[in-house]
């Protein structure tokens, strides 16, 4: 049920984001009076699952959900239908307009996907608001995974700089972390710069991911576990400072002390209403006493903000340019074939899991807005096939006067179509051989 609750959602998504970013080509092209043949959601070779002509429009759903398109009359695009274009030009044709009518056809779909992205990021900031964590406010550093520890960092570091630059807020630290080359902490009162090494990155991308940290946070108790062995020892309240006999103050710390004494008995120093106490208890295997810990400084780090309909939107767009900041900087991590980063690259056939196995729609929303800012990003690339590749081609026109013969534009295009098949086998390769290695771990 899990899965095809994420199949879903990953189908919605998509569902929305081709319909609306085709439908900016769509409105553009009748808007210049230009014939569209076809409108279609996903993609159809061979057959379609349905498909209606309305007017001059053969509006359809195709079977293959790996995106969607529009045919528009006298454009020599993927569809590679060069028999039109042997055919004098018709004034309803793409190849008839000008060339300004033509370039804002081809930016249409992605100044859709910047719009969308910009109003779902609204939306979500007046409905839900944002949740941030303060950098500054986590006087007590970071706890790191084993893969943390081998980029080079420490329990209790407290990072100041990534490249020079300072990450005001923890939602952005991790993946800047990854993204970045140096890194400057604080660590034991002295301030440290050292290089975020390719090689070392990987065994974070294979492992955690970005949970190769955290804040770090007091041995304290908020609740306990019934029937579990923090239960017949601890109390809503007590800090641990302590074990057999060791200072302990951080959570971290307790953790790793723990683990070295499994099947064993310890005696915990306890601070409780103002005053030092001991208590005895057994180490089950797991390492596990069952309490969780108020994370008070992470509380006090973290602030909930709702907006008013007009500051929505102006925080909109600056959510949009960090995200795509964000994304672009992904390639530089992905083209460093020591990271092994292209590993983890998500095709069609595991995107599913970036959604929530429990339908969760502010999750789907962020998710939407995300992938819509970064399928604007990828249609301005100038690949021949992509839609920065044909806007390219429409402002080179436009600077020298001068217009690519129908002949070259389809070898152009030839190439193009052979890059994104080449890039389409490698994606799902990846997904495939992923999905083979997980059934063998199993």
């Amino acid at each position: 049920m899990h899965l095809f609750t994420q199949i879903a959602q990953l189908l919605l998504c998509l569902s929305i984001l081709v319909v609306l970013h085709e439908a900016g080509h769509f409105f553009a092209a009748k808007y210049f009076k230009v014939k569209v043949e076809k409108f279609y959601l996903f993609f159809d070779p061979w057959f379609s699952l349905f498909k209606k002509k309305v007017g001059d429009t053969e509006y359809g759903i195709g079977w293959l959900p790996l995106g969607g398109y529009v045919k528009i009359a006298g454009m020599i695009d993927e569809s590679m239908d060069t028999e039109q274009m042997k055919r004098p030009p018709q004034p309803w044709e793409f190849r008839s307009i000008p060339a300004w009518q033509r370039l804002i056809i081809m930016l249409g779909g992605i100044i859709v996907n910047i719009l969308l992205a910009i109003i779902i990021y609204a939306g979500i900031f007046m409905a839900v608001g944002e949740q941030t964590i303060d950098t500054d406010k986590l006087k007590d550093g970071y706890v790191f995974s084993d893969a943390g520890k081998k980029l080079g960092f420490k329990d209790g570091d407290n990072i100041l700089r990534v490249d020079g630059e300072s990450v005001p807020t923890f939602n952005y630290l991790p993946a800047y972390i990854l993204f970045g080359d140096s890194v400057t902490v604080k660590r034991e009162g002295k301030v440290i710069t050292f290089e975020l090494l390719p090689e070392e990155k990987k065994h974070v991308l294979n492992s955690e991911g970005i949970g190769f940290i955290s804040p770090r946070v007091v041995a304290d108790v908020d609740s306990v576990v019934p029937n579990s062995v923090a239960a017949k020892s601890l109390k809503k309240g007590d800090v641990i400072i302590g074990l057999n006999g060791k200072p302990i103050k951080y959570l971290d710390e307790l953790k790793a002390d723990l683990s070295q004494h499994k099947k064993d008995s310890v005696t915990l120093g306890i601070l409780r209403n103002g005053n030092e106490i001991k208590e005895k208890l057994y180490v089950p295997d797991s390492a596990i006493l069952g309490f969780a810990p108020s994370v008070s400084a992470l509380n006090n780090a973290t602030t909930y903000n709702k907006y008013g309909f007009f500051d929505a939107f102006k925080k909109a767009p600056v959510m949009c340019w960090k995200v795509l900041v964000i994304q672009i900087k992904q390639f530089k991590l992905i083209l460093n074939f020591k990271t092994t980063a292209y590993k983890q690259v998500m095709g069609p056939l595991r995107l599913y899991k970036a959604f929530s196995p429990e339908w969760d729609w502010v999750r789907f929303w962020n998710f939407t807005a995300l992938f819509s800012v970064w399928l604007a990003f990828l249609n301005i690339l100038p690949i021949p096939g992509l839609d920065g590749g044909h806007a390219l081609f429409v402002i080179a026109e436009m600077i020298t006067g001068r217009k690519l013969s129908d002949k070259t534009m389809e070898k152009i295009q030839m190439v193009g179509v052979f890059i994104l098949l080449s890039l389409m086998v490698l994606v799902f390769g990846n997904d495939i051989w992923n999905i083979i290695q997980n059934i063998l771990e199993k």
